[in-house]
């Protein structure tokens, strides 16, 4: 790797903890890019050829990750949309069906002992959303990584 390739790619993960950190904040990709010191549609070609994704889908992943998290914990769904970031309940829950499959409100009903009887760090990996990243598009429901290893594990 160059030293610009290596510094290029300095200002992404700067960006990308950027989105970690304050995802429930109103960020945009313009805002985002200047944090990576980059124009934004230079930043997003890079964003998406580094991580495989582009910012804007990154951002609203971590957000459902959340989301998904409070809903285990008891929120309501308008509570879950609003506290991770959305302002519209509506995209919220077309973005959260398209990533986990299901609809909030539906996976808050299921019973989610096992991920509460892991430690955070574990259930945050395991139940994190696998998207499929060539297209940039989820193609129909994706599952989570629990419930494929917990297929795999039956098989």
């Amino acid at each position: 790797m160059t030293p610009q390739e290596l510094e290029n790619l300095v200002c992404l993960r700067r960006a990308r903890d950027l989105i970690d950190r304050e995802y429930a904040q109103p960020l945009d990709v313009p805002t985002i890019a200047r944090r990576a010191l980059m124009s934004p549609a230079h930043f997003s070609r890079q964003f998406r050829a580094a991580y495989g994704e582009t910012p804007y889908n990154y951002l609203m992943t971590r957000r459902i990750e959340r989301a998904m998290q409070l809903l285990r914990a008891g929120a309501t769904v308008t509570d879950a949309c609003m506290a991770v970031g959305c302002t519209s309940l509506g995209s919220f829950s077309s973005r959260f069906t398209e990533i986990i499959g299901e609809s909030p409100s539906a996976y808050r009903r299921h019973e989610h002992g096992a991920v509460k009887a892991m430690p955070a760090c574990v259930a945050m990996a395991h139940t994190r959303p696998a998207r499929t990243v060539a297209s940039g598009v989820s193609s129909g429901p994706v599952s989570s990584r629990i419930e494929e290893a917990g297929g795999a594990a039956a098989a």
